[in-house]
């Protein structure tokens, strides 16, 4: 952990774009921790820079002030190659998109991170049937993404994000392109996750996914305006069924 405490730690956060006035300041002054095993939810209107705050965390984008610091280690100041190693070891990326490789099949798509990790290609092969099996996509490990439906397609995208074991799993609007029924897939997967120890941060506009996580952090501009502990059992998940999109 950091000397802060925590999976990730931010403090004093800035991300400004452009400047004079044309100035955007996307995230204005967050200060975060996210204990181990939480799953936490980001909620807010589009544009309040909820996305950025997410790949500020992950590495993807740098701030313009303040500290980033993941399981011990500052990482807003680890030069491009290093961070490219941390993003590909420690943090797990999913998004609404699915952002799959249309040419890789499905149990190709989980396979490449571990081989970009430096591990054999055995060790991506079993990593990548043992995730495929435990999120039920065991039959369709062969399957190119045109060839899958949309929610089994978030799946295996979230197969691949867990590839390598990361310290956190970032999700943006996961379940935003999904029906109801590939929704609550999804979320018994997050529960499953949670309950195993492992840290999410979900972005998303969905309050049912909003009401399965452990506490949900409200932005306004750039800012936060609410932080909630929730109860963040999987039995919250029962009540969601049946409800309309």
């Amino acid at each position: 952990m950091n000397e802060f405490g925590g999976v990730v730690r931010v403090r004093g956060l800035f991300k400004e774009h452009g400047q004079g006035q044309g100035l955007v300041r996307a995230v204005d002054g967050v200060d975060l921790e996210v204990p181990a095993g939480q799953m936490l939810a980001v909620m807010g209107p589009s544009g309040c820079g909820k996305s950025t705050l997410l790949h500020l965390l992950g590495g993807l984008e740098r701030p313009s002030d303040g500290q980033v610091w993941l399981a011990g280690q500052r990482i807003d100041t680890v030069n491009e190659r290093g961070l490219a190693r941390l993003r590909r070891r420690s943090v797990g990326f999913v998004f609404q998109a699915f952002h799959l490789i249309e040419e890789l099949s499905a149990a190709e798509n989980v396979e490449l991170p571990v081989l970009l990790a430096g591990r054999s290609a055995r060790a991506a092969r079993r990593r990548a049937a043992f995730l495929l099996e435990r999120f039920g996509l065991a039959d369709r490990t062969r399957h190119l993404p045109w060839q899958l439906s949309g929610g089994q397609r978030q799946r295996v995208a979230i197969a691949r994000a867990m590839a390598n074991e990361p310290l956190v799993l970032l999700a943006d609007e996961p379940t935003g392109n999904l029906d109801t029924a590939a929704t609550l897939d999804v979320l018994r997967i997050f529960a499953d996750l949670r309950a195993a120890g492992q840290t999410l941060v979900v972005v998303t506009h969905d309050e049912r996914v909003a009401a399965t996580a452990d506490r949900l952090v409200t932005m306004r501009d750039g800012m936060f305006v609410d932080d909630t502990q929730l109860a963040g059992r999987t039995g919250r998940l029962d009540g969601l069924i049946g409800l309309e999109d």
